[in-house]
């Protein structure tokens, strides 16, 4: 039995084209789409109708960026692949790339099928991983030839936290000439983690525990010499570069300086950079654990190079790097101690508004809120124009989104399992009202319709952007 749905009057907006159109769904894809009040649109049948009129009809984001489940610091992510995609849904998303772990001593399948094991049968939206590489030798380096052709094509490395995933030069430089060879992408979080825990151990000596001194320690200048460091070896190598969580004017400059001299270097940001700062992390009482993350929120005067940044197609994705720890009993690990908060932040369900915001707030425009948030991440990770784009043949991830409607995040109303928002009490104008996963609705006029088991496991081709 073919199911048919047509979502008609909306304004639908992809990262090149807006166009008042109706769009014909057919078995779980994009059929057709057709200028709204012709006849070709008025020729469209189905068994169900979606009223668009006066909202936009966007894709479905893509999240490049997730930690569902995730180990940390002797805890959990309080999201689970269920509880995590739900929300994710309910923000607009409908594709999530996670991160499996390798574990030091063990193979990147055995953690690539933890994380299989974990997300299948669970996810309300489709998913894809990455792989975090935490051992490089030769096993390790023959593994990734194999995962990348089997779908999993980019491979995150640590400049930061030794001890745990952290790499030396020569390892990130090992797996990088893999990478040139066998086509995948690598992330880094770059950080120069043994300058940053010299620094720990010397503000703690001083009695400095609260949590605004993570940022403190964190500084922006040595997130900019491991952005600078990571290009030129990934030049070395020949290889491709992705910097995620770019969050310093500092690091910005490098990969503008790297983009201007034509090599293929990316750059990541998320909301929390864009609308949170050291502010937060100062908050009285402990409050400011809440925005433990890494890389650290900087002062409030780093906001301008990003999204200059994002303007420019210098930082060309934001993802959130969700890894939310609940502040009662888990954030609360480091009362005493910041560098025993476990770092990460919520925000898989806020993405899509906070960045219609920025439209709203003339940051971006729309078409660009569209790039940054669901074509470009599904060009980066190889998952377009399956996901990304309104086009026929693409999946009907489709998001009926009202332009109009007001909000206030708020913990009391998200639905990620996490006990506050990084967001609490924050106006914005603009709402999810109904998203469809390959056709089928996941939220219906605010309703959650979705169910765990819905979301498949997406493999990925290599990087669509490489020259």
């Amino acid at each position: 039995m073919s199911s048919r749905t047509v979502v008609r009057g909306g304004l639908v907006i992809t990262a090149s084209d807006e166009i008042h159109a109706d769009v014909l769904i057919e078995d779980g894809r994009v059929a057709a789409l057709a200028a709204t009040g012709t006849q070709a649109a008025d020729a469209f049948t189905a068994e169900r109708t979606i009223d668009a009129t006066g909202k936009y009809v966007i894709p479905g984001g893509v999240d490049g960026h997730t930690h569902m489940e995730m180990p940390f610091g002797g805890t959990y992510a309080a999201d689970t692949f269920e509880t995590g995609t739900r929300a994710a849904a309910w923000g607009g998303t409908t594709t999530i790339v996670d991160f499996a772990i390798q574990s030091v001593g063990r193979s990147l399948r055995e953690g690539l099928d933890a994380w299989h094991a974990k997300a299948e049968g669970n996810c309300a939206i489709d998913y894809g991983f990455h792989m975090i590489v935490s051992d490089v030798n030769q096993e390790t380096l023959k593994e990734m030839d194999l995962l990348v052709e089997e779908g999993v094509t980019s491979f995150k490395q640590f400049m930061a936290y030794p001890g745990v995933f952290y790499s030396d030069d020569g390892q990130i430089l090992r797996a990088m000439q893999r990478a040139a060879e066998n086509g995948g992408l690598i992330m880094m979080h770059a950080e120069n983690g043994i300058a940053i825990d010299v620094l720990v151990e010397q503000a703690l000596a001083r009695g400095e525990t609260d949590p605004r001194f993570h940022g403190e320690v964190r500084k922006a200048l040595l997130e900019a010499e491991a952005t600078h460091r990571a290009i030129r070896l990934a030049q070395v190598a020949g290889a491709p570069l992705y910097v995620v969580h770019v969050s310093a004017t500092e690091a910005v400059a490098e990969l503008t300086r790297a983009r201007d001299e034509g090599l293929n270097v990316f750059g990541e940001t998320c909301p929390q950079y864009l609308f949170l700062s050291t502010d937060n992390l100062a908050e009285p009482d402990f409050e400011g654990a809440k925005y433990v993350c890494s890389t650290p929120l900087r002062p409030r005067e780093h906001q301008a190079a990003l999204w200059r940044g994002l303007r420019t197609n210098d930082l060309q994705v934001v993802s959130t790097d969700h890894c939310p720890f609940c502040f009662s009993g888990q954030k609360e690990l480091g009362r005493g101690d910041f560098s025993k908060i476990p770092n990460g932040m919520p925000g898989v369900e806020n993405r899509m508004d906070l960045l219609h915001q920025a439209v709203v707030d003339g940051h971006i425009g729309r078409r660009r809120w569209i790039e940054i948030a669901c074509a470009t991440p599904a060009r980066m990770f190889g998952l377009y124009p399956k996901k990304g784009t309104i086009a026929p043949g693409a999946d009907a991830d489709i998001v009926v989104y009202d332009p109009h409607a007001e909000q206030v995040i708020s913990a009391e109303t998200h639905h990620m399992n996490v006990d506050y928002s990084a967001y609490e009490g924050k106006r914005v104008t603009g709402r999810v009202e109904t998203v469809l996963s390959r056709g089928e609705p996941v939220v219906t006029e605010r309703e959650y319709t979705g169910r765990k088991g819905h979301g498949v496991y997406t493999p990925r081709s290599t990087c669509q952007y490489l020259n």
